[in-house]
């Protein structure tokens, strides 16, 4: 029987991180993997859906060329190929899954293929081999929630209605698709689909979409996916799905009933927790519970990623894997989800980190804030990306940085300034004083700095 410091259960981005840092760390280490190498966000999340993005990203602007002085003769040539899009996609998820691989293998961890079972806080057992283990780490991700609504098993059986896994791998561009939820997934496949000409309608049972997002963001966010032609019904609800329809009750309380080609389910998600049923963990609601420590019920178990539901980002999981490692080896890092960016890759993207101005107003804290539109910015304009804005959260006292919020082509990009700034506890005065170089997209923080601290320049 094969023994371990460290057995992880689940190789996506937070198990297979976990591993190679315990393994650099001389834990000998052990992780197990039942479907495929990098997880939900490798293969079916992040990084295909940013592929897809970025196809959708290039038809489009073929589309817009005379934007640009392009004269294309006959725009009814250039047409999205979905198999060829399909397969660029399936190209540059094998190339990183295999070099996840090979890292694993370089850093001398022990790979095991099949379905973990935990048999107790000690051992594991894969396929007919048990392993023993001082700690395990969980990080089994997390699965879309199936809602009560009739209709609904008998359409995802037969294909009608898919979650976002399955909409990855679709054989065709539906000519409509009906996206039931409007969070962070239900724009991003929203986007595009859009862009490939599919009538896109979104069904939200809130009074709006993107419920963690800043409201000046997503204010703007909607005039654009109006002028995108996206349809959007908010405080309405699904009751039935069938016979190549959604029927919901509208904000008036009215039926209403769509023939769509295709539904993408994305309403939220639950802890994959199939394998692990006897260590009997505490939960809260859908997801394992945890201490700061990414500790669960049981000490000598962590859990980690989607599972524990405290922010279901990859680099969160990632992170979460490398302190739960570091606390195995005795260290007592703990985690500010409050610095901790996240991205929404619509066009144009959202990214964010820290307060909503929402948020900061519920904490009593006095505060001001600074926005800058790429519209007075000089790279935004030549690459006739100008919609959008940044906007600066920052306290009264110190012009400490509390929030900042990004509408722009490539504002995952950008953000991370942000992030560097708050982990540092740094202030606007210190990044209106940093000469950033012109002309990029950069500048607008150093405008919306100077908005905090006196006046912007180009305003």
């Amino acid at each position: 029987m094969n023994t371990y410091d460290v057995a992880i259960l689940g190789a996506g981005p937070g198990g297979y991180v976990a591993a190679i840092k315990a393994a650099q760390k001389g834990l000998k280490t052990a992780i197990i993997e039942k479907e495929a190498i990098g997880g939900v966000c490798l293969n079916w999340g992040c990084i295909p859906t940013k592929s897809l993005l970025k196809s959708a990203k290039v038809y489009t602007q073929f589309m817009h060329a005379k934007d640009y002085g392009i004269s294309v003769k006959n725009a009814s040539d250039i047409t999205p190929d979905w198999k060829a899009i399909i397969k660029r996609k399936d190209r540059i998820v094998r190339r990183l899954t295999g070099g996840v691989k090979m890292l694993l293998k370089k850093n001398k961890v022990d790979i095991y293929e099949g379905e973990g079972v935990v048999l107790n806080n000690n051992e594991i057992k894969v396929k007919d081999e048990t392993i023993k283990t001082k700690n395990i780490i969980l990080s089994t991700g997390a699965s879309p929630i199936l809602p009560p609504i009739d209709g609904l098993k008998e359409a995802h059986e037969n294909g009608f209605l898919m979650t976002c896994k399955a909409l990855l791998d679709i054989d065709d561009i539906p000519k409509e698709l009906v996206i039931i939820g409007g969070g962070v997934i239900g724009l991003e496949f929203a986007t595009i689909f859009n862009a490939f000409g599919t009538k896109v309608t979104i069904i939200e049972r809130e009074n709006r979409i993107l419920l963690n997002v800043d409201d000046d963001i997503r204010d703007s966010m909607m005039k654009i996916i109006k002028k995108a032609n996206i349809d959007v019904f908010t405080e309405s609800t699904v009751t039935k799905i069938g016979d190549n329809k959604v029927t919901y009750k509208d904000n008036s309380g009215t039926d209403v009933s769509m023939k769509t080609d295709k539904v993408l389910l994305s309403v939220g998600m639950k802890a994959n927790n199939k394998g692990f049923e006897k260590l009997n963990l505490d939960m809260n609601k859908n997801f394992v519970s945890i201490n700061e420590h990414m500790q669960t019920s049981v000490a000598n178990v962590y859990a980690i990623g989607d599972m524990n539901g405290k922010m279901m980002l990859a680099h969160v999981a990632s992170h979460q894997g490398i302190i739960a490692v570091n606390h195995i080896l005795g260290e007592n890092e703990v985690m500010n989800y409050n610095q901790i960016p996240s991205a929404i890759y619509s066009f144009p993207e959202i990214a964010q980190i820290g307060y909503t101005e929402t948020e900061i107003k519920s904490q009593n804290i006095d505060y001001k804030t600074s926005t800058f539109p790429l519209q007075a910015n000089g790279k935004a304009l030549s690459a006739g990306e100008s919609n959008g804005f940044i906007k600066i959260i920052a306290s009264k006292k110190y012009n400490e940085i509390l929030g900042v919020h990004i509408l722009a082509d490539n504002a995952s990009d950008i953000i991370s300034e942000a992030v560097i700034t708050m982990k540092l506890e740094g202030t606007a005065d210190e990044i209106a004083k940093s000469v950033h170089p012109h002309p990029t997209i950069s500048e607008i923080f150093n405008e919306a700095a100077w908005g905090i601290v006196d006046k912007p320049i180009h305003i």
